[in-house]
């Protein structure tokens, strides 16, 4: 029997199933030419913290889908922290060389192509029941996603989003040549991005992008370089029923700024470096 909640209890019983019509993306230039999927492994825990202040009213364990997950160092983050997470990864380059969380959360990583149709719910011994997310992810995923294709990943996404539920992504806006091979099929500017969501059914809310401030796990010049000219999304189906946005001081302000900032990295360097010469 299958029933669809965004609460539910998940015990050493339950499994996940990620039931998919084309588990690997095998035409997809990131599978053919494994790049991002063979060498990435973002995290950023204050974006994690930012996130659970967002939904701190709503009932636990927060529900968290990261599709384009890479190496999974994002879930395996959340998993942490006691949230239910999922990751999805078009590519099967992780999980045959057990690369990163693949070879530490087997269960929770999953191949799945998300531009065909797919459903994620978990199996208990009396019931399935389909996932609503309070969050899905894809950090520089849907420049890699043919134009052609890109209502088929939203579909996906709004499938399995609650109504609260927000979608945040970075979107790369430049080529990513690799091998004489462009991994960026989808290349347009932040404006033309906005426009299609709409047409799609999911609207931007830019009060959240000055919540996160800067502090999202990839995208933008702090995390992954000036040459990505990547932006950020937070998207809603629903707006009137998603979390308000939270305050933030300006403590938060200087701290955001401070975290990744050159200076930083110089200073955990400088304090790091001796440490490791008498490890």
């Amino acid at each position: 029997m299958l029933s669809t909640s965004s609460s539910f209890e998940f015990t050493d019983s339950s499994r996940i199933v990620v039931a998919t019509e084309k588990p690997i993306a095998f035409d997809s230039p990131d599978h053919l030419v494994p790049w991002g999927t063979a060498n990435d492994n973002s995290r950023n825990y204050r974006f994690n913290e930012k996130v659970y202040q967002t939904f701190y009213s709503y009932p636990r364990p927060w529900k968290v889908l990261d599709i384009g997950c890479a190496g999974g160092g994002f879930v395996r983050d959340c998993l942490n922290d006691g949230c239910f997470a999922v990751g999805l990864e078009g590519s099967d380059y992780s999980k045959k060389f057990k690369r990163a969380e693949w070879a530490t959360i087997p269960n929770n990583l999953f191949t799945c192509d998300v531009t065909a149709n797919f459903d994620i719910f978990v199996e208990t011994k009396e019931k399935q029941i389909a996932v609503l997310f309070d969050l899905v992810t894809s950090w520089e995923l849907m420049e890699h996603i043919e134009e052609s294709k890109i209502a088929d990943v939203a579909a996906n996404v709004k499938k399995h989003l609650a109504p609260h539920g927000l979608w945040i992504m970075s979107v790369a806006t430049v080529d990513d040549i690799v091998n004489g091979v462009n991994l960026h099929q989808t290349v347009k500017p932040k404006e033309w991005w906005i426009t299609k969501f709409e047409e799609l059914g999911f609207y931007h809310q830019p009060t959240f992008i000055d919540f996160f401030n800067t502090q999202f796990v990839r995208g933008g010049t702090k995390y992954s370089g000036p040459a990505s000219g990547s932006f950020h999304l937070v998207l809603s189906a629903t707006p009137q029923s998603i979390p308000k946005t939270p305050p933030t001081g300006v403590r938060d302000k200087l701290f955001d700024a401070w975290l990744g900032s050159k200076m930083q990295k110089t200073l955990k360097r400088w304090i790091m470096g001796p440490a490791r010469k008498y490890s």
